[in-house]
């Protein structure tokens, strides 16, 4: 594939190309990532973390109005994925919440980027702006090569992929869910329901993935994520309308500037599931920024002062009237988490 030719990551790469037996091939750690949080429950319960600091299951169903079974579904979910992990305390009864481990916040970069897509591009002059409290203003946080610190984009980036990388299967939904195309209204935290359209949906984030890695064609889309006709035609026509993608007289599907802007979201998806994630030998994922020739190790940096940002050292100002009420904090005498 020319370079020229690809509007994303310049390309796959040779070991990238060609049929791939799906069948015999695990998933590799960018399908599993997918796979984790390509769902919209997931992302909220994760941003309610982060954000709110919310730990207890009472907190994350009266906070997003989500239904209990699904939600124990999903803490179950993010448990036996090493994202979250239980821990007992005593409020007059044995109760569990359930703390982020290590894994876990180191998400906090991806959630960012999801964060700033939405600034940029899903006009939301409502959302709360990070304040990096370094420098003491506001972060307006931008990807940047942790090797060579240049900002960083899709279009000077390359990426190869190993022999038996695959995203079947990814996007197969685990909890017979059907989408539901939601209207724009949205709230104060939450994200908006059309980043909701790309991003929590096991189908649709699989998709944006493949396009990033420069599929174009409708047979190809098809042929690499093995998902029904039905589907893949709804999802791209959706991806069409949102602005995501645009489509030729070719039946080509090519990213946008708007969905161009995305890979912010999947550099530090790839980035967190390379690292996180173990997947068979050659069904890696290399990413390389062109201008250093560095493998991917992507970073946000602060607008204000050019310096990088770190976990603790970026804040969202919530409004105390949208915080939950506390909870008491499991202590040292955390009883032996069951499963």
């Amino acid at each position: 594939m020319e370079t020229k030719e690809s509007p994303v990551m310049a390309g796959v790469g040779k070991a990238g190309a060609g049929g791939r037996d799906h069948d015999s091939a695990d998933l590799s750690a960018i399908g599993r990532a997918l796979g984790i949080l390509g769902d919209r429950w997931v992302l909220l319960i994760l941003q309610r973390a982060f954000l709110l600091r919310i730990r207890t299951f009472a907190a994350w169903r009266d906070e997003l109005g989500i239904s209990e079974s699904v939600l124990a579904a999903r803490l179950k979910e993010l448990v036996r994925h090493g994202i979250f992990e239980p821990a007992a305390y005593r409020d007059g009864r044995i109760r569990y919440e359930y703390r982020l481990t290590g894994r876990g916040l180191r998400l906090w970069a991806f959630l960012v980027a999801i964060h700033s897509w939405e600034r940029d591009w899903a006009d939301r002059p409502d959302l709360l702006t990070p304040t990096h409290d370094t420098c003491g203003n506001d972060a307006r946080p931008y990807l940047a090569c942790g090797t060579c610190r240049r900002p960083m984009s899709a279009r000077d980036t390359h990426a190869e992929r190993g022999p038996f990388a695959t995203f079947a299967r990814a996007g197969v939904a685990r909890h017979h869910r059907r989408t539901v195309r939601v209207d724009d209204r949205t709230d104060f935290l939450g994200y908006c329901p059309r980043s909701m359209e790309i991003l929590g949906d096991r189908w649709s984030t699989t998709i944006l993935a493949a396009a990033f890695l420069g599929i174009r064609r409708f047979i190809d889309f098809q042929g690499e994520l093995g998902i029904a006709p039905s589907v893949l035609t709804e999802r791209l026509k959706r991806f069409v309308e949102l602005g995501v993608l645009q489509t030729d007289s070719y039946r080509l599907y090519r990213l946008t500037d708007k969905g161009l802007a995305f890979f912010e979201v999947f550099a530090f998806l790839a980035d967190w599931a390379q690292r996180e994630l173990p997947a068979p030998e050659g069904s890696g994922l290399t990413i390389t920024h062109r201008p250093c020739g560095a493998a991917l190790r992507p970073v946000l940096l602060c607008r204000a002062c050019e310096r990088p940002l770190e976990r603790r050292e970026i804040r969202f100002n919530v409004p105390e009237h949208l915080r939950p009420p506390p909870v008491p904090a499991a202590s040292g005498e955390d009883l032996p988490a069951r499963h």
